[in-house]
């Protein structure tokens, strides 16, 4: 068997883990081996990879599959991935069909078409937040309900990156102080005043939501637990959040579909919309990207119209 591994790939596990990267890159071929053997399938070529081996496998009663391989990041999010597939069970997002969580691993249904719901946004923005709603609502699983809790990471712990971020810069850095500031003072009641923590997906965007045989379905979850109306402020950046800074009125016309289709406060929706935005700015600035400047710009809209 041939594993194919693109150089970019390579290159961006190596570079954030160094030889324990290394070491995994160069174990990866006889681990996707062994799983093809246990797990009965051929793996195919790759898909376009970011941070985790994710390759096209067929199983062998002949269904199409994917199979899904993490290098060992630090935060444990593949297996938070893993435990929140399972509490799914196939609603509301891709069925897992085999899992290794020690060697953070798994097989998972292949959505078919799978339409990105970014296409159908191009068309019909309404609709696609509509659909997006209905996913996010068949996701949720009340805290208190999960017989293993304590797999998944509290929405709180995200927000170190605030304090990390000023403690790095010795104050705002490249943002505008008074967003920063805003954004600050907002976290601490909205993470208090909780009407009920669920398991949230964590990084819900038009791109993690899929169009297949049994309606729209989500995929990559992160495992989180929290405010069910953190949900919305990665779905607001989205999709090409580079493209440009989000209209006021895309922005309020999603901000009203939601509240009414999640039967939800539409200004504590904002409000969680803007203390995201500014936590994916902390993140790109972090990793010396360059998506933090449209987020920064998207809370600024946010809070001029508060």
């Amino acid at each position: 068997m041939t594993v194919t591994i693109p150089d970019r790939f390579a290159s961006h596990v190596r570079e954030h883990l160094g030889a324990s990267g290394d070491r995994w890159l160069r174990d990866l071929p006889a681990l996707v081996a062994d799983l093809s053997a246990r797990w009965r399938i051929a793996v195919g070529e790759p898909f376009d990879l970011s941070y985790n081996y994710v390759a096209r496998a067929r199983r062998r009663g002949g269904t199409d599959a994917v199979l899904k391989i993490g290098p060992p990041w630090e935060d444990g999010e593949l297996g938070r991935e893993i435990h929140a597939l399972g509490q799914y069970g196939g609603v509301g997002a891709c069925r897992l069909l085999e899992s290794d969580v020690e060697r953070q691993a798994m097989l998972l249904e292949r959505l078919r078409p799978g339409t990105m719901l970014r296409d159908l946004a191009a068309d019909d923005d309404d609709a696609a937040t509509r659909i997006g709603a209905d996913v996010m609502r068949r996701l949720w699983r009340p805290a208190a309900d999960l017989p293993n809790s304590g797999l998944f990471k509290p929405l709180a712990e995200w927000f170190n990156a605030f304090p990390r971020h000023r403690a790095f810069y010795g104050g705002p850095g490249p943002f505008p102080a008074s967003v920063l500031e805003y954004a600050e003072a907002l976290l601490p009641d909205l993470l208090a005043s909780s009407p009920g923590d669920v398991l949230l997906h964590g990084d819900f965007h038009h791109d993690n939501v899929l169009a297949s045989e049994r309606g729209w379905l989500a995929i990559d979850p992160k495992g989180m637990l929290g405010d069910p109306g953190y949900e919305v402020g990665p779905f607001l950046l989205n999709p090409d959040i580079d493209s440009a800074v989000k209209t006021r009125t895309l922005l309020d016309r999603r901000l009203d579909v939601f509240a009414a289709e999640l039967s939800y406060d539409r200004r504590r929706l904002r409000d969680w919309a803007i203390a995201h935005a500014v936590l994916s700015a902390c993140w790109s600035a972090e990793g010396h990207g360059r998506h933090w400047r449209t987020a920064i710009a998207a809370a600024e809209n946010l809070i001029d119209h508060a």
